[in-house]
């Protein structure tokens, strides 16, 4: 039984000496086997409080914790450019497993449409993702988490779209095209690094021209870095893509990439093969009802703009054009709800929020419930690319397991629950109940 929002308060309170709880609300979106909820205290203070339901749900919570105390190292040290989650109380369960305490973070969810052209929000946002990419993988290996080499990665997602394909929902054209471009070896000679591997707007909080704070590390793992620039290549005004893109690459202390951008818009795509996967694990007819459109939408979107195209670019208006792009160094690589100031310091929209600065990225999209947030980028709004190298691989094996059994299972990554559309609108304004997670 999920635990009730004053239970979760009181463990709070002896998880942090001295926190005097005055009003608490349950998050609207805790994530998968977790309990979440936000304390106010007596000064004003905003405190995330989690728990986990279960021995798999408390396993995730510590390896992310130990994560999160990796990361902060990183942050007080200038080598991150934004905040993380730091766990400051922990309460042990009877059951198994502890609760998790941590102060709010500031900022608000990135709006993608304010995301532009030159210098900005844009390029900030960039090269963040390019100083986590550039992390040392052994910190995700001591968290427990997941490690893949890039034949292994490849492998996997290839699985994933055999198991969406015996669904019979996934149109043949599409799964003709994932295919192909999952067994063109050449676009998967990558570099692994670490990854969120659940970036998206509500995920990335912002001030006014730069992330402050990334949320939501229970995906973390060292895999393919084109994952984390998925959300934005899919959904991000057109003429973000470039200063985003340039402003990693030139952030980035190793070579060009030539496929990442290809790699990204192809895991855009994969993310509603796996929107199906979990409608039909869970056994959910909405679900996969939705996803099945969403496949139907993204078929004809691919249809009509470039059929039989090749991997070898970008693919929002044509492969080829990408591809150009990645060999030229100078081209496109390189809410409210503020507390009201009432007595108890809430109102019913936003009580928890800390106040916007004016002209900063936030979302004022209205309250909608989990799973119907934003859809615009994830029905194919951009098309991915593929390439016609057909030359080896580095053969290398899936670290985060014993590389016999594993490697060819299908993965849910990404935060399988959610409804694949990151970085589109459909936030309520809650912003701590993402930081629960």
């Amino acid at each position: 039984m999920p635990r009730s929002p004053l239970a979760l308060a009181a463990l709070a309170t002896v998880a942090v000496p001295g926190l005097d709880a005055f009003d608490v609300r349950r998050s609207a979106h805790p994530g998968p086997g977790i309990d979440a909820a936000v304390v106010l205290d007596a000064e004003g203070g905003r405190w995330v409080v989690r728990a986990p339901q279960d021995s798999t749900a408390g396993a995730a919570l510590e390896a992310e914790v130990a994560l999160l105390e990796g990361l902060v190292g990183h942050v007080d040290a200038g080598r991150l450019p934004f905040d993380v989650p730091r766990p400051e109380g922990f309460v042990p369960l009877p059951e198994g497993g502890r609760v998790v305490v941590h102060r709010q973070l500031g900022g608000r969810p990135l709006r993608l449409e304010l995301l532009g052209p030159g210098p900005g929000l844009a390029a900030a946002l960039g090269r963040a993702i390019a100083a986590l990419h550039e992390l040392p993988a052994s910190m995700i290996e001591d968290a427990g988490l997941p490690v893949y080499e890039a034949e292994a990665y490849r492998r996997r997602r290839l699985s994933e779209v055999d198991e969406a394909a015996r669904t019979g929902l996934v149109p043949a054209a599409l799964l003709r095209r994932w295919e192909r471009a999952l067994e063109d070896v050449a676009l998967w000679r990558f570099r692994p690094t670490v990854v969120h591997g659940d970036l998206s707007a509500e995920h990335v909080l912002c001030s006014a021209d730069e992330p402050v704070a990334l949320l939501g590390w229970s995906e973390a793992k060292v895999a393919d870095p084109a994952d984390d620039l998925a959300w934005l290549l899919v959904a991000a005004p057109e003429e973000a893509v470039d200063p985003i893109l340039e402003a990693y690459h030139l952030r980035r202390t190793e070579m060009r990439d030539q496929h990442l951008a290809s790699r990204a818009l192809l895991a855009g795509e994969l993310a509603v093969a796996r929107w199906l996967l979990h409608g039909v694990r869970i056994g959910d007819p909405a679900i996969v009802d939705d996803a099945a459109g969403m496949l139907r939408e993204l078929e004809e979107h691919l249809g009509v703009a470039e059929p039989e195209a090749s991997y070898a670019a970008d693919g929002r208006d044509g492969f080829e054009e990408a591809a150009a792009e990645d060999e030229a160094p100078d081209e496109g690589e390189g809410e409210d709800g503020a507390p009201d100031g009432g007595a108890d310091g809430f109102d019913e929209a936003g009580w928890d929020e800390e106040p916007a600065p004016a002209g900063s990225a936030v979302s004022e999209a209205p309250e909608e419930p989990e799973g119907s947030e934003g859809s615009e980028g994830s029905k194919g709004s951009k098309e991915p690319a593929v390439s016609d190298g057909s030359d080896g691989s580095d053969g290398s094996d899936d670290l985060g397991d014993s590389g016999d059994t594993e490697d060819d299972a299908p993965a849910e990554d990404a935060a399988p629950d959610q409804r694949p559309a990151p970085g589109t609108e459909g936030l309520d304004g809650f912003t701590e109940d993402e930081q629960g997670r």
